[in-house]
């Protein structure tokens, strides 16, 4: 039985995630965060949601867990609610100094976030990832449709597993973007959805990068000066070709079901990171080269 009693609750449509999702609101009127999954997914969400606890007590602005359990419905958390904008929404509509500032913050709240360590005997790193990629490779040689010039990537990655070796393993957010960030009260950034945490090589955490870069490249380059202090070890560009190649391989097999409109998306999105790595060959983005200079 929950503490906090919800008289009222408004389905939220946003979002990929399986969860149902809801603000509610008690009697005084407090609106909360509500989200409902699966019975059969208890575990996973109660490890989720004591992760959660852990980030917030780190500082990070983000829908503080408030509540945890059973219901009817299946499994379901309470966290507290975020008044504000998108951030995908509103910082590409500010001054490039406001954008590059947003990022540094969105890099310094992630360094925090990867602050936090993965479990004992969790299988290496690069291990882990190899199986990964090796599987998306398959997948994207395996689907009905290709890129034009997908085979930029497979060839990048062939010539770069190397790079994974020793690599640490961290908390992971999952899905580090513009997309899941917020800005609400105070112009504060807040980070939303933590329903993909996992834990692997902190540096995967920017392979969603092309999304910020997509919207604001001067809040992408923010983020990663944030992350390093302005420091960017030549390393870091070159393995986050690497995880970025894999993601955009597996993205056309994944879009393929949900129908034109998101294969025309990852299509771009493709051109897009062909164009910004001169087809894998200079592992700094332009966008980067671009922007970073400039604030």
């Amino acid at each position: 039985m929950s503490n906090i009693q919800l008289v009222h609750r408004t389905p939220i449509e946003k979002g990929w995630s399986g969860d149902r999702k809801y603000c509610a609101v008690d009697r005084a009127g407090k609106k909360y965060l509500l989200r409902v999954s699966a019975a059969e997914q208890y575990e996973r969400k109660k490890l989720e949601f004591e992760q959660m606890r852990r980030v917030a007590a780190l500082g990070i602005p983000m829908c503080e867990p408030l509540e945890f359990g059973r219901s009817e419905e299946g499994v379901y958390s309470i966290q507290s609610w975020i008044e504000g904008m998108d951030a995908k929404e509103l910082i590409p509509t500010l001054e490039g100094s406001e954008q590059y500032a947003y990022g540094r913050t969105a890099g310094l709240l992630l360094q925090k976030i990867h602050s936090l360590p993965a479990p004992e005997g969790i299988v290496r790193w690069e291990t882990r990832f190899r199986r990964k990629a090796e599987r998306k490779i398959r997948a994207y040689e395996a689907c009905p449709q290709s890129y034009e010039n997908g085979q930029a990537f497979i060839d990048y990655i062939g010539a770069n597993w190397e790079l994974l070796h020793d690599r640490p393993n961290t908390y992971q957010h999952g899905d580090y973007h513009i997309g899941n960030m917020m800005i609400g009260e105070g112009r504060t950034l807040y980070i939303i959805d933590w329903d993909r945490n996992d834990f692997g090589d902190p540096w995967e955490e920017f392979n969603r990068i092309v999304w910020c870069a997509q919207a604001a490249p001067a809040f992408a380059a923010g983020m990663v000066d944030g992350y390093f202090d302005g420091d960017v070890p030549q390393e870091f560009w070159r393995l986050l070709a690497l995880y970025i190649s894999s993601n955009t391989l597996s993205s056309l097999p994944w879009a393929i079901p949900f129908g034109q409109e998101q294969i025309d998306i990852m299509r771009g999105q493709a051109e897009d990171v062909l164009r910004w790595y001169d087809n894998m060959r200079n592992p700094v983005p332009s966008w980067y080269r671009e922007t970073s200079a400039l604030y």
